[in-house]
Parts: C-alpha cells; sequence; structure tokens
C-alpha cells in the first residue's frame, strides 16, 4: 500500500499542474501545488529516506519544467514573483531546468530501488509485451495511414470545392480528426486485446454522439467521417486479433 500510495500520490502531483499547462502560464502555481500535494502523500512515511527521495523527484522535475518551459519571471496573484535564474540568459535558464530533469531521474531510479528494476528487465524481455506493445503502435499509427489513404479522395474533393461556407465547415471538421482518430484507435485497441469489445462499441458510440457531422458540415464531410471511422476500426480489430492470436489468447 506504501508503494501504492507515493506511485499514484507522486504522479497525481505532477499530473494536474502538467495537465492545465501551468508549467507554462503559473509556474509559481506548479512548484506550489507539486510541494504541498507531495508532502501530504509522503505524510505517514516521513521517517524513511525513500518517502523524501520520492518528494524530491517530485519537485525537481516541477522545477525543472518549469525553467524548461518558462526560464522568465512570471506574475502571481496581485503581486510580481521572479523565478531563480530567470534574470540570467534564457538558454542558462533552461539547461539547468534540463539538468533537474535529469537528477530528477536519476533519483527516481534509486529511489524505485531493485523490485521495480526487475519488473522492467521482465517487461522489457517479455515478448507478450512486446507484441501488444508493437501492435498497439500499428494499430495507432499504422491505422492512421490506412485512415489518411482511405479519405483522401474525400479531402482532395473538399480542397477542390470552391470558396464558400461549406467547405470552409467541412475543412474545420476535417481538421479536427488526427487527434481523435488516435485517441480512437488506441482506446478500440486496448479493449479489443483486453478482450472486451463491447467496451470498444461504446467508444463508437460516444463519438458518434459527440463527433457526428450535422447538415452543415456537407455531405463530404460525413463521408469522411464515416470512411475514417471504418478504417480506424478495421485497423485496430486487425491488430488487436492478431496480438491476442500471436500469444495464444482467444482472438476475442
Amino acid at each position: 500500500m506504501e508503494t501504492a500510495r507515493v506511485f499514484f500520490g507522486m504522479s497525481a502531483a505532477l499530473a494536474l499542474p502538467w495537465g492545465t499547462g501551468w508549467q507554462r502560464t503559473r509556474p509559481w502555481l506548479t512548484v506550489l501545488f507539486v510541494g504541498v500535494y507531495s508532502a501530504y502523500v509522503i505524510t505517514p512515511y516521513m521517517h524513511e529516506p525513500k518517502a523524501w527521495s520520492a518528494f524530491a523527484v517530485a519537485v525537481l522535475l516541477a522545477g525543472g519544467s518549469v525553467l524548461v518551459h518558462h526560464p522568465g519571471g512570471s506574475a502571481g496573484p496581485g503581486f510580481s514573483l521572479t523565478l531563480p535564474l530567470s534574470g540570467g540568459s534564457t538558454m542558462l535558464t533552461r539547461r539547468v531546468g534540463a539538468v533537474l530533469l535529469c537528477v530528477a531521474v536519476l533519483l527516481l531510479l534509486w529511489t524505485a530501488g531493485g523490485r521495480t528494476t526487475a519488473l522492467g528487465g521482465e517487461f522489457l524481455l517479455s515478448d507478450r509485451s512486446a507484441v501488444f506493445l508493437s501492435a498497439l503502435l500499428l494499430a495507432v499509427f499504422g491505422g492512421g495511414l490506412l485512415a489518411r489513404a482511405a479519405t483522401a479522395r474525400v479531402c482532395a474533393e473538399v480542397e477542390a470545392m470552391p470558396d464558400t461556407p461549406e467547405k470552409t465547415k467541412a475543412l474545420d471538421f476535417l481538421s479536427g480528426s488526427k487527434n481523435i482518430g488516435l485517441l480512437e484507435r488506441g482506446l478500440l485497441f486496448t479493449f479489443i486485446a483486453a478482450g472486451r469489445p463491447e467496451a470498444a462499441a461504446l467508444v463508437l458510440a460516444a463519438k458518434s454522439l459527440a463527433r457526428v457531422p450535422t447538415h452543415d458540415h456537407g455531405k463530404h464531410a460525413s463521408e469522411y467521417f464515416l470512411i475514417g471511422t471504418l478504417a480506424s476500426v478495421i485497423a485496430s480489430l486487425a491488430m488487436g486479433m492478431a496480438a491476442r492470436s500471436a500469444v495464444g489468447l482467444p482472438v476475442l
């Protein structure tokens, strides 16, 4: 339980500011939040050196990311706050931030201990892990190639349209598909590889509700949506079934 508390706690301490982009817009708040939350996480284990080591890892990662992404001073809530080194060379400040990140990684490896190293070695040498990881990359990125090839004709037709509001709306719809497609294929593959195809159906249902093209987008957007979705499903399903079969599991 101690390891789980520290691992999830430190990850959450970094995930919130990084997920909201505070290291760029609110660097002072990033370091403050990471320090306070990390202290809360290690409170029951303050007598153990590795708890403080984990605390140092989180703070170093926060400080390093702030210096790398925001080498200048920042405005605080109602007052001005200048970060250490922010008055000097921007390149020097970023280099110091990079050094802090490297120190954090080395300290993290020491904190993790031999057991984690052994687990990492097992993961690297595991054929099953390699098969599923490679199949995931093929589904996500190889599926993107398939989707682009399948929708190339539709994209060409949209580009050839005269400059009208319909073309603008169609291009807006097409431009937001790349990241959604990566996430869609990743989720589809994960659920299929886990033997839960019914959960994969929920992904498609959610996408249809959130991103279904309207009449204003025109027929090209609808065709693009349908073809792209089917290509993603085919790639994810094929890779998921192939990976399960390769490691000796039922295909579904």
